[in-house]
């Protein structure tokens, strides 16, 4: 059984940079092993409910503008699984959530940059599923749950979002890629650590409330909302190891946890 992975996909340039994050997720796939299937909550699929990508073979979506050509002429072949899809979709409907399948939904950013790296191969099928930024953290952690047993089937289930995401300050700063991390993003990311490796699930739900400079590092939830996901598939009483912290820009932490 896999354990269950939450990373910090950064700027679509994590593809280009040659950074710390980028060196870490190249040889991630390696230390995780080949799972049967991915089922990945990407913080660049956005929806009202619970949604899963269902397409045989999906295609490309370049999610993003002002970037180098060399981005925008990146393919991940990978395919999808429509069964997966819908064995997802059922699990979530049974615990009384209105989940639905989409199709003609391609691979977003969030997806395709994290597992390129990963899986370069692109021969293990993958959906996606969406985050409901008009939905709290704790819904994104029951979702997490009720998926849970897909764990037993050989899926590898992961979130992919940033542990701090502020893009304002990013723009309106002018930071560039070494910019040094300024206290409020240091002190968010080192609670989000001692709740995540305590298994303080509540706590990581509750960030809003609980998190020192929460909304400095997240404007809008989406972008955090697959680390509650992560963590709340692990199972009840499930605990986070951090297997990669490092930062991009002051502002990007790039962390990456496992949940088991």
């Amino acid at each position: 059984m896999f354990p269950t992975v939450f990373v910090s996909h950064g700027s679509p340039m994590l593809m280009l940079h040659n950074t710390q994050a980028r060196d870490f997720l190249t040889g991630f796939g390696t230390t995780l092993g080949r799972p049967k299937a991915i089922l990945m909550c990407s913080a660049h699929y956005e929806s009202t409910e619970p949604t899963l990508s269902a397409d045989a073979k999906p295609e490309m979506i370049y999610d993003f503008g002002g970037f180098p050509q060399a981005l925008f002429e990146m393919i991940y072949a990978a395919p999808g699984d429509p069964e997966l899809a819908q064995r997802a979709a059922q699990l979530l409907s049974k615990g009384g959530l209105s989940a639905t399948t989409q199709t003609h939904r391609g691979y977003d950013h969030g997806t395709w940059v994290p597992l390129k790296l990963m899986y370069p191969d692109a021969d293990i099928p993958v959906v996606q599923l969406s985050v409901q930024t008009g939905k709290s953290a704790a819904h994104h952690a029951h979702m997490g749950r009720l998926l849970a047993p897909l764990r037993n089937e050989g899926v590898l289930i992961m979130g992919s979002g940033s542990l701090t995401h502020n893009l304002y300050e990013l723009m309106r700063s002018r930071r560039v890629l070494e910019s040094p991390v300024p206290e409020w993003v240091s002190v968010f990311g080192e609670w989000a650590h001692e709740r995540a490796t305590a298994g303080a699930l509540d706590d990581i739900c509750n960030y809003l409330e609980r998190a020192p400079y929460a909304r400095e590092n997240h404007p809008s939830a989406e972008h955090y909302l697959p680390l509650p996901f992560a963590m709340g598939a692990a199972g009840e009483g499930a605990k986070g190891t951090r297997v990669h912290t490092s930062h991009e820009y002051g502002v990007l932490m790039m962390d990456a946890y496992t949940f088991d």
